[in-house]
């Protein structure tokens, strides 16, 4: 029924495709098989030497030949024991191998998704899919298969071994495998379920406490301590009792195990014990090595439930694994034009845009910016302005219209060489656990000189100076050390050490204090003097020197033109102008 089981496995195709990645570890996969073929015939020795001890050297003395027998039996011991650790050890070193590779694959595959994949699908569901589940897999070659094929091996050969000395004891010691072979089958169907619910909590829970832990400043903010540890101790405990419905029947599988092995010794003992009283062809020593044999049978029987188990485990696990690689949300990279610098314009045609279908967050969208001007964005919030800075950063792709850089086509330009020229400055910064330096380059070709340079260019130097450290000052988790208006000021730089040919700004000073704004305007005017930049702004203060605005309502263009223009027009912007500065 083992057998039977495995082959079911093997021929399901997920698990060939998870054992198409031990291929480069072929040599450590044969020689572990090998071990663990050897270990098979090596077992069933002990108790044969023993009954061989049994029946010739003990019931008829011969302390000469049994110490023979006895040294043997501890170099067979000893042997075995080495076999057994580097079966163990190159069964794990494939495990931790094959994992290894697979996390690379399915890490990278995360890195190249479309923002749109991760608008849909939880941070901590992705974690647990790269740490845990990938650890999963693993025990499918440490644990699962190849531990399986040695048991099952074993059992072959002990069996065999028992038919050879005595069928009829062979059969009293086989007479409740059919039993246990039902109950292995009904632990096995119900262990899978329990399995499957476990690895779904675990990711509930994953989920939960990535959310709530990045988002601490708002549960400490709105006193939400009590009602979110009462979230999380009702998701805590559908874990709990996910584990415990897998306890619950392991503590009903091994007993019954034990008992039914009991039985099968109980009944070797009596049909055995009466042959030999009676001296019949049933000797001693044959009795003593067929209940070491019961042994040899039932332990791997107990632990075969257990592997595959493992092997399910792993096999619920894998298909999380690869369902994330089977995911199609590449950006696509089909372009072969290198983006070197804009010469003429930019240029939106009848740009139409949805994050889902047929809800249109820009509409008809048509545009030219020119080398070296400024297009300002205004308008309400949700009216698509930062929609047009993920789609100039091939974050998400247009659903109808064209997009030209230089009468190119968009689509036509690598996309590396695309975002390598482009730089964007968010509202919210994000920063690395890492030292000032490193945020600010995140490339190896900038040095640390260049970094100065440019601090000292964009005024910004002093207050890096002043800091433990200065560039090598490590800003903690999202540059918890810093105040948002330094998080903006080194993202400002991070910008400008780039030399970016297009400079994108979304809502650079919309959170900042007053003293920080004098600072962060004053880079704002470097950093797009003499570049084509592009920025979203509520505040009009900081636009009004503009080379042009445009005005966006439910993601279509209302108005465009310079500041004086627009308010001559009395229109739109002239109403937004007005209400900021009615004082």
């Amino acid at each position: 029924m083992a057998v039977e089981n495995i082959k079911k496995v093997y021929d399901f195709p997920l698990f060939k495709r998870v054992l198409k990645y031990v291929v480069p570890y072929n040599k450590t996969f044969y020689v572990t098989t090998f071990l663990a073929v050897l270990l098979s015939f090596l077992s069933p020795l002990r108790p044969m030497l023993i009954q061989h001890a049994f029946d010739n050297y003990i019931l008829i003395p011969d302390l000469n030949m049994l110490q023979k027998i006895t040294i043997l039996l501890i170099v067979l011991l000893v042997l075995e024991s080495i076999v057994q650790f580097f079966y163990t050890y190159g069964a794990n070193i494939l495990g931790q191998s094959v994992i290894r590779d697979l996390r690379m694959q399915v890490y990278n595959k995360i890195l190249e998704f479309k923002h749109s994949y991760f608008d849909k699908n939880p941070i901590g569901a992705l974690v647990t899919r790269v740490v845990s589940d990938i650890e999963t897999v693993a025990d499918i070659f440490s644990q699962g298969f190849l531990i399986i094929v040695g048991d099952i091996l074993k059992l072959l050969v002990v069996i065999i071994v028992m038919f050879v000395t005595d069928w009829r004891l062979a059969l009293f010691s086989l007479a409740s495998i059919p039993v246990l072979i039902v109950a292995t089958n009904w632990f096995k169907r119900s262990i899978k379920a329990s399995f499957q619910d476990v690895r779904t909590k675990v990711s509930e829970l994953n989920t939960f406490v990535q959310e709530r832990i990045v988002g601490i400043s708002i549960v400490q903010l709105f006193n939400r301590e009590r009602i979110e540890s009462e979230k999380f101790e009702r998701i805590n405990k559908d874990h709990m009792d996910a584990h415990i419905r897998s306890i619950w029947y392991y503590s009903i599988f091994f007993p019954i195990v034990e008992i039914l092995s009991a039985v099968s010794i109980g009944l070797l003992i009596w049909w055995g014990g009466v042959s030999v009283v009676n001296g019949d062809e049933v000797t001693l020593g044959e009795l003593i090595a067929f209940i070491l044999y019961i042994h040899m049978l039932f332990r791997p029987i107990r632990q075969l439930a257990d592997r595959f188990n493992v092997l399910q485990m792993g096999m619920v696990a894998s298909e999380r694994v690869f369902k994330v690689l089977d995911t199609d949300s590449k950006i696509k990279n089909e372009g072969n034009v290198a983006f070197e610098t804009i010469s003429k314009s930019i240029e939106f045609k009848n740009v139409w845009f949805a994050y889902n279908e047929d809800d249109w967050v820009l509409k008809n969208v048509s545009f030219e910016l020119k080398v070296g001007e400024t297009l300002a964005i205004v308008g309400a919030t949700g009216s698509g302005k930062s929609t047009i800075v993920n789609i100039l950063l091939r974050n998400y792709e247009i659903s109808k219209g064209e997009i030209f850089i230089d009468g190119v086509p968009f689509g036509n330009y690598e996309l590396n060489s695309l975002r390598k020229n482009i730089s964007l400055v968010l509202q919210d910064v994000f920063l690395f656990s890492d030292s000032i330096l490193n945020n600010v380059t995140l490339k190896e070709d900038i040095s640390l000189e260049k970094v100065k340079q440019c601090a000292k260019e964009l005024d910004i130097d002093g207050f890096i100076s002043r800091l433990p450290n200065d560039y090598n000052y490590n800003v903690k988790e999202r540059g918890a050390m810093l105040s948002v208006g330094q998080k903006q000021l080194l993202s400002l730089l991070r910008a400008y050490v780039n030399s970016p040919k297009l400079l994108i700004l979304d809502e650079a000073t919309s959170s900042i204090d007053s003293e920080s704004e004098v600072l962060i305007q004053k880079a704002i005017n470097k950093l797009t003097e003499n570049r084509t930049s592009i920025v979203i702004a509520h505040r009009l203060a900081t636009i009004q020197n503009a080379s042009k605005i445009m005005v966006l309502e439910k993601g279509e263009i209302i108005e465009i033109g310079t500041h004086q223009e627009l308010l001559k027009l009395d229109n739109a912007y002239k109403k937004l102008y007005d209400l900021q500065f009615k004082d």
